[in-house]
């Protein structure tokens, strides 16, 4: 299949900044590309080829957009399953298919297959309702504290809480969910796998991620992690197992933790491009987004290594700014040396939504996590 100079069409379900990062890649090498999105201020909106506005959750929309592509990926998880198992059927690729992403999008299948495969993950019990925990937590002694976490649609901290005594469980809805062992961790490891379709992989670097425990969201990446090299092969094992046991085609995010005691488990996965490895656009020869269209194309993948140091930090809404964007210290910003600014083009701002990222890229890691803090204090994303 010619790519770059036939009436080929790339479908991608989701236009938020990863479809823009997406779009990047695709302009450069001149593939047709459409995005479906349900905002009408979608990011992507005047940079792909052809954009609709639709609710990713509707099967006709869905399919519909689906039709008209030759192939169609995704920048986020929350699709209509059923759209994209009837485009299949009808010839139209999938990558990562509907059938990898039916296991991810339901948190309790996702912990089921990582048991299944014998993927070393926290213990979890599920329950269909608030009512099945409380009957269940008669019956049988349940530990405090916990993890609780909603099977379906959470997001950036959105979802998922620490539970520590039974009046915690008022706060939360009566929906399906799963509660898992509390893991203590020293850190929590993530890296990114492309795999395309004749079998080639390529496995980013380990790079460690520092949480917001207020928001409970990434605020900075740190690559390479600060683990001994020993542990980092272990985590690419382990990396490279949950990729073989779902044969994906596509990006595999896997989110890990340490242990206090050096064990290394599997926290989550994500079928697409992933906030972990945003750095990887300056950090290495060839980003996520490289590697995420040059697997579902099955086109050869390029390096994943990365020979300097990058922090990644996010840029998120200031506390009590609601409406129209504005940016204080952009310029400033700029100033730093090795610094690269990204925004995400959205016109509205709320608290803690992703508006843009900071990468910095130094030769001394401390020196660059220093930048990257004085990046954080610099940027501020406000309301006009």
């Amino acid at each position: 299949m010619n790519y770059f100079s036939s009436n080929f069409t790339l479908g991608i379900l989701g236009g938020g900044q990863l479809g823009k990062m997406l779009l990047h890649v695709t302009s450069r090498l001149n593939i047709k590309t459409n995005i479906l999105d349900p905002s009408n201020d979608s990011p992507c909106k005047n940079l792909c080829n052809d954009f609709s506005q639709g609710n990713l959750m509707d099967f006709d929309s869905v399919y519909n957009f689906g039709k008209y592509c030759d192939l169609v990926t995704y920048e986020i998880e929350h699709v209509n399953i059923a759209a994209l198992e009837k485009l299949e059927l009808e010839g139209i690729k999938v990558f990562p298919s509907s059938n990898t992403l039916k296991i991810i999008q339901d948190k309790s299948k996702q912990k089921q297959f990582f048991v299944d495969n014998k993927i070393p993950t926290a213990q979890f019990i599920y329950f269909k309702s608030l009512e099945d925990f409380k009957i269940s937590t008669k019956k049988n002694s349940i530990k405090y504290p916990f993890v609780w976490k909603k099977t379906k649609f959470g997001y950036d901290g959105y979802g998922v809480k620490i539970i520590h005594s039974p009046s915690d469980l008022d706060e939360l809805p009566n929906d399906e969910f799963i509660i898992e062992e509390l893991i203590p961790f020293k850190k929590e490891l993530a890296t990114t796998i492309a795999r395309n379709e004749s079998g080639q992989i390529e496995i980013f670097p380990i790079v460690e991620m520092d949480f917001n425990k207020t928001s409970n969201q990434v605020e900075y990446v740190i690559c390479p992690a600060q683990i001994n090299n020993d542990l980092k092969v272990i985590a690419k094992d382990i990396a490279l197992k949950v990729s073989k046991s779902f044969k994906h085609v596509g990006l595999l995010a896997v989110e890990m933790f340490l242990t206090n005691d050096n064990s290394i488990l599997v926290n989550e996965v994500a079928p697409r491009p992933h906030n972990s490895a945003h750095y990887t656009i300056e950090a290495c020869s060839s980003s996520q987004f490289d590697q995420h269209i040059n697997s579902i194309l099955n086109l050869p993948l390029g390096c994943s290594k990365s020979f300097i140091y990058a922090i990644m930090a996010n840029l998120v809404g200031s506390e009590g700014s609601v409406g129209q964007v504005c940016y204080e210290g952009i310029e400033e910003a700029m100033k730093i040396d090795n610094v690269k600014i990204h925004l995400y083009g959205k016109p509205q701002t709320k608290p803690n939504r992703k508006m843009g990222h900071a990468t910095i890229i130094d030769t001394d890691l401390n020196k660059g996590i220093e930048k990257a803090k004085k990046v954080k204090k610099l940027i501020q994303i406000k309301t006009k």
